[in-house]
């Protein structure tokens, strides 16, 4: 059997929300763009290789020339969890304001059971989007199409199917690196090097409910969207049509640049409301490079627990403004702790670029690598210092996982 693969958040009676994984049957689109992506500790050289396609048409009045060159890149992918049984791949918050009582809880939507299968049977195959990175086979696509399984299938624009080696996973960004064998001449296609504006045109391809290679188009809504899942998460939120089945789909710009991979919509029936989320190109590079080098992620850890600067707290700590990051406590023998960060100080910025706020500093030091030297602008009682704190690991489970 299969499941419809998105995330979706699905707003209750009372404003709350539960995370659900969804699949939908998969044979999507694949495109014919242009550059080959490198990878050294992230996407950042481009070699043309193949036909290039670079749409200069800004004329929203019209998308098939840039569909035509992106679609060949956008895959299916199919996944199978033999562990899990039929309808249990739903995902809740823990310990999250915004999770639903059990009985609220949207079931998954999947494909109608196979004649003769017990309903908990668990014979399960999930199924979502992906697209080609490279013309040797490296493919993305989400973390939750993929969960912890080895291998998956891809199925490409041309209706031809594909094994392919998961290279690696990272939970907290979602995003999965597959590799296809075999081949140097897959259709590919580049993430976007700049972040696009509110307002920009963008389109998604993908595989809503099995309809493969679906295009739908719309504007950029919103950017730096976090939805409770980790303090890690800078979504950007997009208004183009996204269903079960589009998830690890690609968003494209209107020179057929990635400029996000779709994860998430918000839904209170499942279905879609114009309310999606990707994830950004820069997250997408910086993932995708470590998988590749090394099959996981990395990301640096003060070990702090930070909360917003309020106006009366600016007041009180004579701080003349509500930028910045409050700390709230170091937890013991973490490298802030070491560094001598103590609980009240105002951390303002990282290498000298300013901290608006206490996400600005979490994707900061994330984005560093473990055992980098930073040096913290901070105010403590009247002035600001420099501190300099070489930052450990992140965990990856656990509380301090949250720790910035």
């Amino acid at each position: 059997m299969f499941i419809n693969s998105a995330r979706i958040w699905s707003p209750g009676l009372s404003s709350a929300c539960v995370l659900g994984t969804y699949l939908a049957t998969c044979s999507i689109a694949a495109a014919d763009l242009l550059t080959h992506q490198t990878f050294s500790g992230g996407i950042d050289s481009v070699a043309t290789q193949g036909r290039a396609a670079r749409v200069t048409s800004n004329d929203p009045a019209g998308f098939a020339d840039v569909v035509e060159a992106v679609k060949p890149a956008v895959i299916g992918v199919r996944a199978g969890a033999a562990q899990e049984p039929r309808g249990s791949r739903k995902r809740n918050l823990p310990d999250s304001p915004f999770e639903l009582p059990p009985r609220a809880q949207p079931e998954p939507r999947g494909a109608p059971p196979i004649p003769g299968l017990p309903e908990d049977s668990p014979q399960v195959a999930t199924q979502g989007s992906g697209f080609f990175i490279t013309a040797d086979g490296y493919a993305v696509t989400n973390r939750h199409v993929v969960e912890n399984d080895e291998t998956a299938e891809i199925r490409t624009d041309d209706q031809q199917t594909y094994p392919a080696k998961v290279i690696g996973t990272d939970s907290v960004s979602d995003l999965a690196l597959l590799k296809v064998e075999g081949r140097n001449d897959f259709p590919h296609v580049r993430l976007a090097d700049k972040s696009p504006r509110v307002g920009d045109w963008i389109l998604a391809i993908g595989n809503p409910f099995g309809l493969g290679g679906t295009v739908t188009r719309g504007i950029v809504s919103a950017r730096e969207r976090n939805l409770g899942t980790s303090a890690y998460e800078d979504l950007i939120q997009i208004d183009a049509p996204i269903n079960q089945g589009d998830s690890g789909g690609p968003t494209f710009d209107l020179d057929g640049n990635v400029i996000g991979v779709n994860t998430t919509i918000v839904s209170p029936t499942g279905g879609s409301v114009g309310i999606a989320f990707a994830i950004p190109a820069d997250t997408v590079r910086m993932v995708v490079g470590q998988l590749r080098d090394k099959g996981a992620v990395t990301r640096g850890w003060l070990g702090i627990q930070i909360q917003p600067v309020t106006a009366e707290i600016a007041d009180n700590l004579g701080f003349k403004s509500t930028k910045g990051a409050l700390v709230a406590q170091p937890e013991p023998d973490s490298p802030a702790a070491k560094a001598g960060i103590k609980s009240g100080d105002i951390i303002t910025s990282v290498n000298g670029d300013a901290v608006e706020n206490p996400r600005t500093l979490s994707m900061k030091v994330a984005a560093a690598a473990p055992g980098t030297a930073v040096k913290l602008g901070v105010f403590r009682q009247g002035s600001e210092k420099m501190v300099q704190v070489t930052l450990g690991e992140l965990p990856s489970k656990g509380p301090a996982a949250e720790g910035k």
